[in-house]
């Protein structure tokens, strides 16, 4: 998604990633990228919840317009219900 986005970009076409990998998407150099610290697969929010997700898509439509330099990265304070530690049981298959 990163290389699609500075192709993109270098064409003149601006774009906002949203993702939960920010090692790997802030190595290849997004231009713009809304951190969401939520499971992989679940970018825009928890499943069911359309405030969180309008609240996602608001931020990454606000960081579009207030970006100001190539490879901004801005959180989102949103959390994964339940268990804090969330991430060492996640997708764990029995």
């Amino acid at each position: 998604m990163c290389l699609t986005a500075r192709h993109l970009e270098a064409n003149g076409i601006a774009t906002v990633i949203i993702g939960s990998a920010l090692d790997i998407v802030t190595h290849c150099g997004a231009p713009r990228y809304l951190f969401t610290d939520l499971p992989l697969g679940n970018p825009c929010g928890v499943p069911y919840k359309p405030d969180m997700q309008k609240d996602i898509l608001h931020r990454a439509l606000m960081l579009y317009e207030t970006a100001t330099k190539p490879g901004t990265v801005e959180n989102t304070p949103h959390q994964w219900p339940g268990n804090p530690d969330w991430r060492a049981t996640y997708a764990r298959v029995k």
